[in-house]
């Protein structure tokens, strides 16, 4: 269960990313409520997650899949670039939250 609860918060860090963009320095009410809502809510639960995974990991992998997760986004939703290497990169990034994920079952 404290996996799943990791992964939720990692995708909640992804929304409270692309909501900074959205909420255009805070000044924008509507993005900018649901940026820090999600903000909370995804630290309470990578709180939540860590009663029972290590810190490095679950730290690494909550960032892991915020990184990962938001350059996504960021392609998808307001054109960043999809170079070669940037993907190779994110390759990398989640090859990583995979390898501690294994190390530390």
């Amino acid at each position: 269960m404290a996996w799943t609860i990791l992964v939720l918060a990692g995708f909640l860090e992804i929304g409270w990313a692309v909501g900074l963009k959205y909420a255009d320095g805070f000044t924008r009410p509507i993005p900018s409520v649901l940026t820090v809502v999600s903000m909370i809510a995804s630290i309470v639960l990578l709180g939540m997650a860590m009663k029972s995974i290590p810190l490095g990991t679950a730290y690494a992998v909550w960032t892991g899949i915020g990184t990962v997760g938001a350059l996504i986004a960021g392609m998808m939703l307001f054109g960043d670039s999809t170079s070669p290497v940037r993907l190779l990169c994110a390759g990398l990034i989640v090859a990583g939250i995979v390898g501690l994920k294994i190390s530390a079952a």
